[in-house]
């Protein structure tokens, strides 16, 4: 059975779109046909890391809700591992008109609540990964309500701290089955633990990993997924636990 999984975060520069990307390819390296819906309209980007050219995108994910395409016509492969595994993309637009009107005229959230499960069916799709806007909006909230699991990203920052708090109390209020915290670029002059627990009493939610400030990952400057660069990274173990643990 497919599962969708919301990754998520209240401010933007949290590593949220790289955490996805990096999953992703975890997910596919485990052999499953993994699918990644940027529902950044506003900021789309996600597609840099998987090195996908904009001038070679026909559709888009604009596209789509705009009635020009199908939602399978948007899909781009960006990962192959082995026979099975495999990662689509679909990407929203980098065009500046195309985001312009999205800023005025929005478009129909339904429709994109259809794509979701047209693709799932379409591509036959084990995991859909749905990037999402940060902060909270209309096609936020759908995307976190249709969600079997919501991964959180935060950083260990006072304003993450209040955003997360106002994210977890409506994931509860809608039911999300399975929510997580992830601590990202975590200073390694944190104590881990202490980080870990001051997480989970301020949101009595689990943390299901903390991901440390990383040179290498400075270095890469979203040009590449990470997991693919350094295998053998600590970051790339802790990916790999969090890909195992969300599929439950």
């Amino acid at each position: 059975m497919s599962k969708i999984i919301s990754i998520h975060s209240f401010r933007g520069g949290t590593g949220k779109s790289n955490t996805t990307a990096n999953l992703a390819v975890s997910l596919a390296q485990m052999g499953l046909r993994v699918c990644v819906v940027d529902t950044d309209i506003q900021s789309p980007g996600i597609h840099v890391m998987f090195q996908l050219n904009p001038k070679d995108i026909k559709f888009s994910l604009n596209d789509f809700l705009w009635g020009k395409c199908e939602i399978e016509q948007t899909a781009h492969e960006v990962f192959t591992e082995d026979s099975k595994g495999r990662v689509f993309l679909i990407p929203s637009s980098m065009r500046t008109g195309d985001i312009a009107r999205v800023l005025k005229f929005g478009y129909d959230i339904q429709l994109l609540r259809e794509g979701f499960m047209n693709i799932i069916s379409k591509l036959t799709i084990d995991v859909l990964l749905i990037d999402t806007h940060p902060g909270l909006n209309e096609e936020t909230l759908m995307s976190i309500a249709l969600s079997d699991v919501l991964l959180i990203i935060l950083r260990p920052d006072a304003q993450d701290y209040q955003g997360t708090a106002v994210t977890v109390e409506v994931a509860r209020q809608i039911e999300v089955p399975q929510m997580y915290l992830l601590m990202n670029k975590v200073p390694d002059l944190f104590d881990k633990t202490e980080t870990i627990e001051k997480a989970q009493e301020a949101f009595t939610c689990p943390v299901i990993a903390i991901l440390p400030h990383s040179d290498e990952m400075m270095m890469l400057a979203s040009n590449g997924i990470f997991v693919r660069q350094y295998p053998d990274h600590p970051i790339t173990r802790e990916i790999g636990m969090v890909a195992q643990k969300i599929l439950g």
